[in-house]
């Protein structure tokens, strides 16, 4: 796995203009999509725009959805989920989310601190000391709190895989983008709860996420739902490779990756888009800590220099536009990748799953789509 915010560095350029350009509203009941310019478009076209690019770069499969005023304007789904066997993408299909896990798991952290659980500032080894810590790092560590680990200010790297942690940096003082450190926070939780880091913290995560969101089929572990409709993965040669957790090799199926196993589709995750522009779910301040920039960049920072963005809240990276701060995410699991982004501003969010390696060309061409329409 590798989580995407710098291998899609010109694609989130791409879609960052793409998504701007989109401001939708319905007009004797046929539904359009407008450019921040005033051109406009209908959602059939769109429709068939997108099958076009689709099929120009060989994506298997896509869901993807608009968000405009708050609200869920656009939702569809393309192509097939095995290129073998041809069944279509449905809108019941569901595909690895990859770092889009990150965001929402960020809201079901804030949830926790809001009930009290959890202190955002409280060293995290006070709850529950980390066994796989390098020697060299032992002290400085225990410095780790909840805020760094949502904002990647741990000095964790991004997967240990089984080797003993040896901080890049001390925490607090600089940004390094961690799944590792994620997952800390996840058993931290399930500890405090008296539950692990299994289904029952998936089951907690649902009780406290998914349903009061209407996210009905979201899930961090494998359930009957997910084996009857998850989408199979393909390679760069366009072949299947996985749909089972036993096929895919990087994940059991049973455990909370925190990082990276939330599985969902566009509508669904549409969903939790709308609640952070309506601040659903949590209290007013909550969303303004989310929001806050909470790690600033360096002028050497490499997402800095080649996508713009400037820094990262709690659960998503950050990028100042002329409409507002963008609050975005990219997910990538090889066969499977993701994207989502939000202007609060403008009340407006994009969101697509893919089965595939194929989000950038997707995007370039979804780019150069909206340039000639709009």
């Amino acid at each position: 796995m590798n989580p995407l915010p710098i291998l899609m560095k010109n694609s989130i350029v791409l879609l960052f203009c793409t998504a701007l350009a989109f401001n939708s509203y319905a007009q004797s009941n046929k539904k359009m999509i407008t450019a921040v310019n005033g051109n406009k478009t209908s959602s059939t076209t769109l429709d068939a725009k997108i099958d076009s690019i689709l099929r120009a770069v060989n994506m298997p499969g896509l869901s993807i959805a608009i968000v405009n005023d708050s609200e869920i304007v656009y939702h569809n789904t393309f192509g097939v989920i095995n290129t073998e066997t041809k069944k279509p993408v449905t809108k019941r299909t569901l595909f690895e989310g990859a770092s889009l896990s990150k965001p929402i798991f960020a809201y079901f952290v804030m949830r926790m601190v809001e009930k009290g659980i959890l202190d955002l500032d409280k060293p995290l080894h006070e709850y529950l000391p980390h066994s796989g810590i390098a020697e060299t790092s032992k002290e400085e560590y225990k410095l780790i709190t909840a805020r760094m680990v949502l904002s990647h200010q741990t000095g964790f790297p991004n997967h240990a895989e089984g080797s003993d942690i040896k901080l890049a940096f001390t925490p607090g003082t600089d940004f390094m983008y961690s799944g590792e450190a994620f997952q800390y926070l996840a058993i931290v939780i399930g500890e405090l709860n008296d539950i692990g880091y299994k289904s029952d913290l998936n089951a907690l995560f649902q009780k406290e996420v998914t349903r009061p969101l209407r996210m009905s089929h979201s899930t961090f572990v494998w359930d009957d739902y997910l084996a009857e409709h998850k989408s199979f993965g393909h390679n760069k040669d366009g072949k299947p490779t996985q749909k089972h957790p036993s096929q895919g090799g990087w994940w059991n199926g049973k455990t909370f990756n925190a990082f990276s196993s939330l599985h969902s589709e566009a509508k669904e995750y549409a969903q939790f888009l709308v609640a952070l522009l309506q601040q659903e779910g949590l209290k007013n301040e909550t969303f303004s800590e989310m929001f806050k920039e909470h790690t600033h960049f360096k002028d050497d920072n490499p997402l800095k220099k080649q996508i713009g963005q400037t820094g990262w809240g709690l659960g998503m990276a950050q990028k100042p536009t002329k409409y507002g701060t963008m609050h975005m995410h990219t997910g990538n699991n090889h066969d499977f990748q993701s994207y989502m982004m939000i202007l609060p501003k403008k009340e407006f969010g994009i969101v697509f799953f893919t089965n595939s390696n194929k989000a950038l060309p997707f995007i370039q061409g979804f780019n150069t789509v909206i340039e000639n329409i709009f």
